[in-house]
């Protein structure tokens, strides 16, 4: 076959494949309406899930507390049979009292200790029984298991069993959940020792605390500050988009080079004094260096290669960053994004943890080992922990792709709104409304397509804690590979269905249909892509470095002044914390809207030509970099340079659509 027959073929292939004509904001119909019906069907399931723990008593259970007898505090119960002390009425006994507050069974997660209700919790230190018996005569609340009577703490010698182990630390009722705990934190040190590995005594976690309550003005108004940081580089970033491509060039230039040459310096020096030290240790440096040297000077032609190659499609990062400047001028409710989204991300959460505290005390009372109550699901209902921990990551992963098709609409009407004085008073709520109208099930399907890869990354990770020095080297081993490519194939969907959101945006169709349209010009673009992924994506990591540097700066000189009273190590790393989150929720909304626009400039250039009736949508910022591309691939088609033909896909489309016409 010659090769303008394989040209041919080629061509008639781009020309199936583009066939059916894009038309922005043209057509709105619902998609992937099965799918939405699914999702809504899930969360019917999530909510009898809630209703069959409240009705089963759970939520009595959570809130009110029970003892280890299976009565609930504060009302009358029912009898367990082959329960002793069960069936109680303990209307006047609202609280939960624990025999030995401080003894938590860290593997199982609960305290190891006889529960009991009671009607106050002690607010002050017991040091004996007859404090005991005194406080349990004084306030009416008794203390001690229910078949001792006060009378009794001090002479029976089933008290040492039955009564709370002295001393009795100082307690106070817990809001809205009814159980007394200690007041003081020293109680919880091995608890706080495991999850706080470097406190070794209860004297630095007060410290450390004290600390935080100290600073909580300046920790709260540097999170303020870094919140503003966010802001303000958000709007001046399209100005320094330049300085800043060409001081992370330089930078990688300076550090390649100067790495290399340090390594080769090195090796010549020891190679040099090698004679007198002809030790093997000498032998093995230096060959190490050698290795060193040579790789490094590898991966820096390797560098300038990669560099020289994409020197021009970093002009187009440039102009997509400019650009995305003008974006939030134009729909400043786009900052505002990420506090929505992490709003309903709060409430469904709490949602979700309440609903687990009502699952943990569900199921029928069942005598365990010691004689004690405890509250287990049996049969198919057992299941439904699954089912809830599918629904946190679903629905999860849906409220983030609400967030993504509701960036995406909004930017896409932005860019193909040619008179930008027409755009919508409130993009941002149109595109909510059509999200909300029309594309529910696109997002569903994009977010069930994530919880499937999701999941058995997560049950993975799950079994490798699991088996943490257990399993052999190649069963840990091939734990590690499943889990790195599962996270690989969960970052690269992501990515893919971030851009099929953009598509069903464009042209109202199906997930299926926009992410196949969207991976083709991904595909036909693939440099472009490669070099906004790597340049971009950096220059936004720098910005997160700069507002948490800068802010972290702030926190050193402001904490400094408390330096004497108060340690501010963790109130800095909580500013930094909470900086660094501030900054990515922020500049990832700024970098969706750059692969937003990157998909619509993509698109513009296949099917316009800027011909009369095939006008460009684009920016002029983007239109100088299509008149400059076009230069560069005249200039590169002469000479059949690699240039002009990644270009030429981009404009094949509408050139051959024109010679039709």
């Amino acid at each position: 076959m010659s090769r303008q027959s394989v040209v041919n073929l080629i061509s008639l292939f781009s020309h199936k494949s583009s066939k059916r004509e894009w038309k922005p904001l043209e057509d709105h119909s619902c998609t992937d309406v099965p799918w939405l019906l699914l999702f809504i069907l899930f969360c019917i399931g999530m909510g009898f899930i809630c209703g069959f723990s409240i009705a089963t008593g759970a939520a009595a259970r959570l809130l009110s507390g029970y003892d280890s007898y299976g009565n609930i505090c504060g009302q009358k119960n029912v009898k367990v049979e082959g329960i002793v002390n069960s069936g109680l009425d303990l209307t006047h006994k609202k609280y939960v009292f624990f025999l030995d507050p401080c003894n938590i069974d860290l593997v199982h997660q609960k305290i190891k200790s006889i529960a009991l209700c009671v009607s106050a919790c002690p607010r002050k230190e017991l040091k004996s029984l007859a404090d005991i018996q005194k406080f349990a005569e004084t306030n009416g609340s008794t203390l001690c298991s229910y078949e001792l009577q006060p009378s009794e703490y001090t002479t029976d010698p089933r008290a040492a069993k039955l009564c709370p182990k002295y001393p009795v630390p100082e307690s106070a009722p817990i809001p809205f959940f009814h159980r007394c705990a200690p007041v003081n934190i020293s109680c919880y040190a091995k608890f706080a020792e495991a999850l706080i590995t470097f406190v070794s005594d209860s004297s630095v976690l007060h410290r450390l605390i004290s600390g935080v309550m100290t600073s909580k003005e300046i920790i709260m108004g540097l999170c303020l500050l870094s919140l503003v940081l966010s802001m303000i580089l958000m709007v001046i970033i399209r100005y320094i988009s330049r300085v800043l491509v060409w001081i992370l060039t330089i930078l990688v230039i300076l550090g390649s080079l100067g790495g290399t040459g340090v390594l080769w310096w090195l090796y010549a020096k020891q190679r040099m004094s090698a004679g007198a030290l002809e030790t093997q240790i000498a032998k093995d440096n230096l060959q190490a260096l050698l290795i060193y040297a040579i790789a490094a000077t590898v991966f820096t032609v390797i560098l300038f290669l990669i560099m020289l190659i994409m020197r021009k499609r970093v002009a187009l990062t440039i102009a997509l960053f400019h650009v995305a400047g003008k974006v939030f001028i134009h729909l400043p409710l786009l900052v505002f994004q990420p506090f929505w989204t992490f709003f309903v991300l709060i409430l469904f959460w709490t949602y979700w943890i309440t609903v687990l505290l009502f699952l943990g005390t569900t199921g029928s009372p069942v005598p365990n080992e010691e004689g004690f109550v405890e509250f287990r699901m049996v049969g198919p209902l057992k299941y439904m922990w699954w089912y809830h921990v599918v629904g946190l990551i679903w629905i999860s992963e849906f409220i983030l792709a609400c967030q993504q098709m509701t960036v995406a609409g909004a930017v896409v009407t932005y860019y193909f709104t040619r008179e930008k004085r027409n755009l919508p008073f409130t993009p941002i709520l149109a595109s909510v409304n059509r999200l909300v109208c029309y594309h529910l099930g696109t997002v569903a399907k994009g977010s069930f397509i994530i919880t499937l890869v999701k999941i058995p990354r997560m049950i993975l990770m799950y079994i490798h804690t699991q088996l943490k020095g257990k399993e052999n080297a190649c069963a840990r081993c091939m734990l590690k590979a499943c889990i790195c490519c599962l996270w690989c194939l969960e970052k690269c969907l992501t990515y893919l269905n971030q851009n099929a959101y953009t598509a069903t945006a464009i042209n109202s169709t199906n997930f299926c249909t926009s992410a196949k349209d969207a991976f083709v010009i991904l595909v036909e673009n693939a440099l472009r892509v490669a070099a906004i992924n790597t340049v971009g994506d950096f220059m936004l990591f720098l910005g997160k470095v700069l507002i948490v540097c800068s802010t972290g700066l702030a926190g050193i000189m402001l904490l400094n002044y408390q330096r004497d009273y108060t340690i501010w190590v963790l109130p800095l790393i909580i500013v930094c914390l909470f900086a660094f989150l501030v900054a990515h929720c922020f500049l990832s909304i700024y970098e969706m809207v750059v692969d937003v626009l990157f998909l619509c400039f993509a698109i513009d250039t296949k099917y316009n030509d800027g011909s009369p009736g095939r006008e460009f949508y684009m920016d002029k910022v983007l239109m100088e970099f299509v008149e400059n591309s076009k230069k560069s691939m005249k200039e590169a088609g002469r000479g059949g340079g690699a240039e002009g033909r990644e270009l030429k896909p981009m404009d094949s489309c509408g050139a051959m659509n024109s010679r039709e016409a």
